[in-house]
């Protein structure tokens, strides 16, 4: 059964070494101008602290036990922390500690396999099955069909935390062959004819991950590091499956039942083998600022390839939020359009998002799932980081209309509240 949109909140949610002929992975790929008129037209107003520290204190009181945001790109970067990491022994949310990111897993996996494109190893628009024959049902459905959640592939995790904590706790210590999560998906009916619409869907990126090793004949953990961690420098940044821990210090997670008043359930140990190159990666806010940054800076891909990443089409009604390759872009309230990507994994909520000249970034996170308005809340970060302070007062009315937070971020996994 399909749950509505409102109870679809991302749960996650919510992700090589060289073959011949590959270009080294150190080898930074053209940046577009970071002056064009497309990207920069004034400079951003500086972030507003108190908002952001409003909206983390509004995540924990919908049911967060602790929320963090960090903002480069306004002189010396700008973090703040509210509430604990660790209910068990009370120590407070660490700014520099690890934590499960969830689907923004996804736009590295989009990375490395665009990076792919542009090497030649791989078309936008060659159909999956020219590189993986006979995985998929339907030869229509492309690489682009994919990245762009338009392939029309059921998302597996619907009927899998249908029930939250028991299918948590039932996927918890197991490990999934990509092939098995791509039989789950295709068990279901398909949601549309290749291309016709948007459907967001962890299996495309699960096909994702088995193309990247298809194409390199290596593991999505070591094309991850040798295409984004090193060459940007990302000291925490990590894809550890079918490991269940977090090494180093890090945030606990903590996973809301579907009951009310249930206790929460520590979440934070898990193989996320359900998800892989869809949402198993481990990072901080600081590594989240760097990757978006460097990203959209054009760091890791060429102007071209980079300029079709951030080539976006609605996810909704609103017309303030849109899918590109692998990248989320959201219209804020001033007018600002933000590109990254939301996650959610069991116990985490994130948010990752730059500019489209890289120039200033954000990554915020709060320890809990399943909780829909500490999600929401969480976002109103976005605002606070992009727009700065409100040069006039609005109606209550009109806030709640303009504000990113008013509505929930677009679903990553289905979620019950």
């Amino acid at each position: 059964m399909r749950l509505p949109l409102d109870r679809r909140l991302a749960l996650s949610a919510a992700l090589l070494a060289v073959v011949g002929g590959v270009v080294p992975a150190t080898t930074a790929y053209a940046a577009p101008s970071p002056f064009s008129a497309e990207t920069v037209r004034t400079a951003a107003p500086a972030p507003d602290r108190e908002a952001l520290t409003k909206a983390l204190k509004n995540t924990l009181a919908v049911g967060a036990p602790g929320a963090m945001v960090r903002v480069t790109g306004s002189g010396a970067p700008l973090t703040q922390a509210e509430g604990v990491q660790d209910k068990t022994t009370g120590a407070a949310m660490d700014p520099n500690s690890r934590f499960r990111i969830g689907s923004v897993t996804k736009t590295f996996s989009a990375v490395v396999l665009l990076q792919l494109v542009d090497e030649g190893k791989l078309k936008l628009d060659d159909p999956v099955n020219t590189y993986l024959p006979g995985l998929l049902p339907d030869d229509r459905i492309t690489v682009r069909h994919l990245l762009t959640h338009r392939s029309g592939l059921a998302d597996y995790t619907n009927a899998m935390f249908e029930h939250t904590v028991p299918g948590f706790e039932a996927v918890r210590n197991k490990v999934f062959t990509y092939q098995e999560l791509v039989a789950l998906s295709l068990r279901e009916p398909r949601t549309a004819q290749p291309g016709a619409s948007y459907s967001y869907s962890n299996t495309n990126f699960v096909v994702v991950g088995m193309l990247i090793e298809k194409a390199t004949g290596r593991t999505v953990a070591k094309e991850y590091e040798r295409r984004i961690i090193k060459p940007l420098k990302l000291k925490n940044t990590s894809y550890v499956h079918p490991s269940t821990a977090i090494k180093g210090p890090h945030a606990h997670g903590y996973l809301h039942p579907d009951e009310a008043g249930a206790p929460l359930v520590d979440s934070t140990e898990q193989t996320v083998s359900w998800a892989q190159s869809a949402g198993a990666m481990i990072s901080t806010t600081a590594d989240l600022n760097t990757f978006m940054s460097g990203l959209l800076g054009g760091k890791l891909l060429s102007a071209g390839t980079m300029d079709a990443m951030t080539t976006v089409t609605p996810t909704d009604a609103t017309n303030t939020r849109f899918y590109g390759l692998g990248l989320r872009r959201y219209d804020l309230s001033c007018g600002t359009s933000v590109y990254g990507h939301t996650g959610t994994v069991q116990g985490f909520y994130t948010y990752a998002f730059a500019t489209r000249d890289g120039r200033r970034s954000i990554a915020a996170m709060a320890n809990t799932s399943n909780r829909g308005d500490a999600n929401t809340a969480l976002g109103g970060t976005l605002d606070a980081a992009f727009c700065g302070k409100r040069p006039v007062p609005v109606s209550p009315a009109k806030a709640a209309a303009r504000s990113f937070a008013a509505t929930p971020a677009d679903a990553d996994l289905p979620e019950r509240r």
